[in-house]
């Protein structure tokens, strides 16, 4: 870690789901900050056009294959120097069914890259960093992970991401690492918004149901990712942090008629 506070010139950042929506954003926003950043990512092409835009270095990662992530990881440190941080984005949504039409490959899946994944890419960054005792990761989790819905894997797997940060901070606190999430809202992402096409999210629910009053744009949780990579959170580990435009607060208010308008 360094001395700079928000800044991250020349630090080393690795990112899972790096090639497209939040990832993406994430990358951007942390080379923008002076970082040099690896962008890992199931569809290299992806990847690689990220890379491209920030001068970083695409890296193809599958996080379902616990050899895939251990070599990736491996190559990064091999290519690009110690990872100073991480940030864990790489998911998939979920269609909002009832549970008794939600095949079991479906939610089996969900769970591999979205919780086992997010465990096996934290696992495989502090294996490196743990020895040199400094660092900070993020995991990407989501307001799911603290509100019912019908998202009955993806809910569920992203709190079990919020209480996983939890315990590897206090697991690893002494060594210097600290481990925080990011819950995003409703967030502007290209898959939520093939689901917005496609039918299968009313947009403007989720605007009527957030404090603002509008969706969070991928841009603002980069931010509040780099503000926790960053010197500015040294104190800050083991925290989940809302970055959802109001909609934890807002929420309950729908049955005394919602937020009213000022």
């Amino acid at each position: 870690m360094t001395d700079d506070g928000g800044t991250m010139a020349g630090r080393i950042v690795a990112i899972t789901g790096g090639g497209s929506g939040i990832g993406a954003a994430c990358a951007e926003t942390i080379a923008a900050r002076g970082a040099l950043v690896a962008v890992l990512d199931i569809n290299p092409d992806q990847a690689r056009l990220v890379a491209e835009r920030i001068d970083g270095k695409a890296f193809l990662l599958d996080v379902t294959d616990e050899h895939n992530v251990i070599s990736a990881i491996e190559a990064v440190e091999r290519e690009m120097g110690p990872i100073s941080g991480g940030i864990t984005s790489a998911g998939i949504v979920q269609t909002p069914v009832p549970p008794q039409d939600l095949d079991m490959c479906v939610y089996d899946q969900v769970y591999a890259i979205n919780q086992r994944g997010t465990y096996l890419s934290l696992r495989e960054m502090a294996r490196h960093m743990l020895p040199r005792r400094k660092g900070s990761l993020v995991a990407i989790s989501s307001v799911t992970a603290r509100r019912s819905t019908p998202l009955h894997a993806y809910g569920p797997g992203k709190a079990a991401v919020s209480n996983l940060v939890a315990g590897l901070a206090s697991e690893w606190g002494r060594a210097g690492l600290r481990v925080n999430a990011v819950e995003p809202g409703y967030t502007r992402t290209p898959g939520l918004q093939a689901q917005i096409d496609l039918g299968q999210r009313d947009v403007a629910l989720m605007e009527e149901n957030s404090a603002l009053g509008r969706l969070v744009e991928p841009g603002e949780i980069g931010a509040a990712v780099a503000f926790l990579l960053s010197d500015d959170a040294s104190a800050v580990t083991g925290l989940s942090m809302a970055v959802d435009a109001g909609f934890y607060g807002a929420g309950s208010w729908a049955p005394y008629g919602g937020v009213r308008e000022h």
